[in-house]
């Protein structure tokens, strides 16, 4: 477990499965409460959760629209009465050629992966600040530092997921809240697997080059969530922590 952890409540956006789904289960075995903020009914994780010991509230969630994120932090002041922990972790992969790009389809990529952030944090943020304590980590990606093509919308959200922790860093940081991103590779998740742009071919192109030579896993990531958002990382903040294989290397 890691120190500073026990008994705080963590929001997770996009824990009904995948990465966000182990985000969640890591964090209950450290001893956090859970709120499971999801388009998908989060109840399995929830599941998950409350198997570790720990609380757990499932929420639906449109993290694009403001009155929905409103309404899940109504839900958790309800259950919780707080919130420690945001992990922005809710976000969209399509892969299009920029020939065929639409401005609905920019809006649609920028709008899930950058703008409900925004709204997460507007939403949470003010509490941490008045506690004195809270962390905020956000899911950024290592194709901001990769040539991928087909990708413009999404690596601009991400790009802009680096700007906006770096940014949100300095204003909380006064406050003992700390906001950091972690930029992971291609990761083997139920989303990633079904995407039309992603199969073999492209894992394996992946793993060939990273330094170390296989696909990530959710379990790569879930020791870097629990670091950062313990006491031991609380003189870290504004960084974008690389956990890619080795891809990026710089």
């Amino acid at each position: 477990m890691g120190r500073g952890h026990r008994d705080k409540v963590a929001v997770i956006t996009g824990a009904a499965r995948g990465l966000g789904q182990a985000f969640a289960k890591r964090l209950a075995e450290d001893g956090v409460h859970i709120a499971v903020a999801d388009l998908e009914a989060g109840e399995e994780t929830a599941s998950l959760v409350r198997a570790a010991g720990r609380e757990a509230l499932a929420v639906r969630c449109d993290v694009s629209s403001p009155e929905s994120v409103a309404g899940v932090a109504r839900e958790v002041e309800r259950a919780f009465g707080r919130c420690d922990i945001l992990v922005n972790n809710a976000g969209v992969y399509p892969s299009q050629p920029f020939d065929e790009l639409t401005f609905a389809d920019w809006r649609r990529v920028l709008s899930v992966n950058l703008d409900s952030m925004f709204l997460m944090a507007k939403a949470f943020a003010p509490g941490m600040k008045a506690r004195g304590w809270g962390r905020v980590v956000n899911l950024a990606s290592n194709t901001f530092g990769t040539p991928v093509p087909g990708l413009v919308h999404y690596i601009a959200s991400k790009g802009g997921v680096i700007g906006f922790t770096r940014a949100l860093a300095s204003d909380l940081g006064p406050h003992g809240v700390t906001v950091n991103a972690i930029a992971p590779s291609l990761t083997r998740t139920p989303g990633t697997m079904v995407a039309g742009h992603t199969g073999p071919a492209r894992f394996a192109m992946v793993a060939s080059l990273q330094a170390i030579k296989r696909n990530e896993e959710p379990d790569d990531l879930v020791g870097t969530l629990s670091f950062l958002t313990s006491d031991d990382a609380a003189f870290v903040t504004g960084q974008t922590l690389y956990v890619d294989g080795g891809w990026v290397r710089v």
